[in-house]
């Protein structure tokens, strides 16, 4: 399992881009310090056409916990799916990996640990244990966690301080089950960002 902070510390991951991410579940990281890490953060810099494009893709890297290698294979998947705009089939692709579900039915308090859940085996879909956080959930699939699942210490802190407000309108739970009533949308993205700026980015990318 890969950590989407390359030995960053999540506050200042979230500092660098301006923003909080959801997905590294540290809130109020620019609460006292709402400038850039490092001795000279709170100094204005000017930032390259590239840049701003770079921080807009990490912001979709950190959140979703990937390697830069991985968001690329997403990306060329959702450039050869011409239903509709390949950015939206990314962010609706990134939406639906198993441990973004956990995360987004607040089972688990962040990426990191909705990824540990699924890979030590805390995770039922349609009944069957998975333990693939990448598992794209599909439209009828029906989730659960077992019940070591409901008694780990993520959990119980996910129910306890809630890492998001709401749960997306296409899941459904009832008691300790959730299902998938529908497929996400790309404004189901639980942080503001620049989708223009993310498909300049990875223009080259076929």
């Amino acid at each position: 399992m890969s950590r989407s902070t390359t030995g960053k510390s999540r506050f200042a991951v979230q500092r660098s881009l301006g923003i909080e991410i959801p997905g590294l579940g540290k809130a109020g990281a620019l609460e006292r310090r709402p400038y850039g890490p490092g001795q000279h953060g709170n100094k204005r810099k000017k930032i390259s056409d590239f840049a701003v494009r770079m921080k807009e893709k990490q912001k979709l890297r950190y959140h979703y916990g990937l390697r830069e290698s991985q968001l690329v294979n997403y990306v060329k998947k959702a450039k050869k799916d011409k239903s509709r705009a390949w950015m939206d089939t990314l962010l609706i692709t990134l939406e639906r990996r198993l441990a973004n579900v956990i995360f987004r039915l607040n089972w688990a308090p962040s990426m990191l640990a909705a990824n540990q859940m699924v890979s030590h085996g805390h995770v039922l879909v349609n009944g069957k244990k998975i333990n693939v956080a990448g598992l794209l959930i599909k439209k009828g699939d029906v989730l659960t966690l077992t019940e070591r699942g409901f008694k780990s210490l993520n959990f119980m802190q996910a129910q306890a301080t809630p890492r998001l407000p709401s749960i997306p309108a296409c899941y459904t739970v009832e008691g300790k089950t959730a299902k998938v009533i529908d497929l996400p949308l790309p404004s189901d993205i639980p942080f503001e960002y620049e989708g223009q700026l993310v498909t300049e980015y990875y223009w080259k990318v076929k």
